[in-house]
């Protein structure tokens, strides 16, 4: 079994490689194209966590959840326009073929941005290339996209049960100083440990190599915290900045194409941060080996 956390001088050499592969793979221009994907698969990824969620909490409850979550990221504009394409992906005609249809589109938009994922973690861990024909790799990975969405769902049950618990604390103890500092780090805490795993998964199976946990781990802890950091910030800057209002209308969709941009990055950097410790990791237990050898072989 590994370490997950290492030494603070080796942590900060591992980041500063990892910003040098994320310029060296062109990661602003994944994150771009992955902000658009991510925007049309949005809804329907949405919807279906939803409806995951929904068996146990309810679904009105959880479409709720999810709208407030976006509100504490982006802040209410942002949210506004989540909230829009709740509504519009939600409303479709019924009957047997149209909703036949419509489950399969909405299968097929939910799983689009996680097949760019694939793609562009390929890339960054140099895998080798898929060997299975169009038809079978479309299925492998359609189905393994799905399976994300069902652990996405099980997240936001976890969620929706401990921010519940928070909720009623605060409510209790929000009058104090003391219980609002540490309600924050909880609630901070709470969303540092659901986003690692999620990352977690993300970086694992995602892939088309075989990625040791301990490497998984580091490095979708490292990336939750580094997003929980800038969804404050950039919550902030957006509740506060006149980019919305600048451009009417389109401004609420602007600034959740701006927070899916940032996700992106944020995203991608974990990684390559990932993929640097990792290497980082071979090497040092390939020299280990080496001078084991070296010391004894007879003389």
């Amino acid at each position: 079994m590994g370490k997950i956390f290492v030494p603070v001088w080796l942590y900060a050499s591992l980041l500063k490689q990892a910003a040098l592969a994320w310029i060296k793979d062109g990661a602003a221009s994944m994150g771009a194209a992955l902000a658009f994907y991510s925007a049309f698969s949005l809804a329907p990824l949405l919807l279906i966590v939803i409806a995951i969620a929904g068996f146990v909490y309810g679904a009105d409850a959880a479409r709720k959840a999810v709208v407030k979550q976006f509100a504490e990221l982006i802040g209410p504009v942002g949210a506004e326009a989540v909230g829009g394409l709740l509504k519009a992906a939600s409303t479709a005609e019924t009957g047997g073929i149209a909703t036949a249809i419509g489950v399969v589109l909405l299968l097929i938009g939910a799983t689009t941005v996680l097949v760019e994922l694939e793609t562009d973690l390929d890339r960054i861990w140099e895998a080798p290339e898929r060997k299975e024909n169009g038809l079978v790799s479309l299925v492998r990975v359609r189905l393994l996209s799905f399976g994300m969405i069902l652990g996405i769902g099980f997240l936001l049950i976890v969620s929706l049960v401990a921010g519940s618990a928070i909720a009623a604390l605060t409510a209790r103890w929000d009058s104090s100083a003391v219980g609002a500092t540490g309600l924050f780090i909880a609630d901070f805490a709470l969303s540092v440990v659901i986003f690692t795993a999620l990352f977690g998964m993300l970086y694992k199976w995602l892939p088309n190599v075989r990625i040791a946990w301990h490497d998984v781990w580091t490095g979708a802890l490292t990336t939750a915290v580094l997003f929980n950091l800038g969804r404050l910030a950039i919550g902030a800057y957006l509740g506060r900045s006149a980019t919305a209002s600048a451009y009417a209308a389109a401004g609420s969709v602007l600034v959740l194409l701006l927070w899916l941009y940032y996700s992106a990055q944020i995203f991608l950097f974990g990684a390559e941060f990932t993929w640097v410790q990792a290497k980082h990791r071979r090497a040092s237990h390939q020299a280990s080996n080496a001078a084991s050898e070296e010391y004894q072989s007879p003389g």
